[in-house]
């Protein structure tokens, strides 16, 4: 029994340093991500999925990474491998608990970046698996802005099918649940009232807004969000993007 004793606490006292040095990477994986520096934060939370593989928060900002990294680059086959990464991150944190609003909401965001601006089969095809990750992300926990960011997005590339995508939902699925670009707005103007610093929500609801002939709040929203700090390292180029839309708007 004594023997026994020492074996636990040796194990306790190895554990504790473990889990602390777990938190001071996620911290410093966090830090990094805010400054931002999204390689090297990746970097980190990979350092701490090396510690622990089953931590959620780790694996699903690593997979959040991914997708955002991913989305910048120019070589295909690299910006596809980070996708691979990202959907293996994603599936791993949904193995562990597949009721996690923040694993969910990183599967739906890597459906969502590399295939809903697609055309065709491809983005039909994961489009219904991107609303059923983005309904359990916001059934756990219906104050996720990144969930309703994405859903947000759904229901506006989902209301602007053409006559063959439509066609394609309808042989190949027996159609979508219902879909609208109101609704879209909805969920935009929900992201914008949980997280007014989400600069990319600023320029989907404007683009939601300019489309659903809501031209005059489009562009108060564009100009709005040029005076909103940056926060990611996509942040710069959209507000490129937004320069550009409030030119044409004009």
């Amino acid at each position: 029994m004594k023997l026994f004793l020492i074996f636990i606490i040796s194990i306790l006292t190895f554990l504790k340093p473990a889990a602390q040095d777990i938190n001071s990477i996620v911290k410093e994986a966090e830090r990094l991500e805010n400054l931002p520096d999204e390689k090297a934060a990746l970097v980190k939370f990979k350092e701490a999925l090396k510690i622990k593989p089953t931590h959620i928060h780790a694996l699903s900002k690593s997979s959040e990474l991914c997708s955002r990294i991913a989305q910048r680059q120019t070589n295909t086959k690299l910006r596809d491998d980070y996708y691979a990464a990202a959907k293996i991150y994603a599936q791993t944190a949904l193995k562990i608990d597949s009721t996690s609003s923040e694993a969910n909401t990183s599967m739906a965001i890597m459906l969502g970046r590399s295939t809903m601006t697609k055309s065709g089969k491809e983005k039909v095809a994961s489009a219904k698996d991107l609303k059923k990750y983005v309904e359990a992300a916001l059934k756990s926990d219906p104050n996720n802005f990144l969930a309703w960011h994405v859903l947000g997005r759904w229901h506006y590339e989902i209301s602007n099918l053409n006559f063959v995508e439509r066609s394609a939902v309808k042989v190949f699925y027996g159609g979508f649940p219902a879909s609208s670009l109101k609704t879209g707005i909805a969920a935009f103007e929900k992201v914008k009232a949980l997280t007014p610093g989400f600069i990319l929500n600023y320029l989907e609801l404007a683009k939601a807004y300019h489309r659903n002939n809501q031209k005059d709040k489009a562009k108060a929203l564009l100009a709005e969000m040029m005076k909103v700090p940056n926060h990611t390292e996509d942040d710069p180029t959209i507000k490129e993007t937004g320069k550009k839309l409030l030119k044409e708007w004009n």
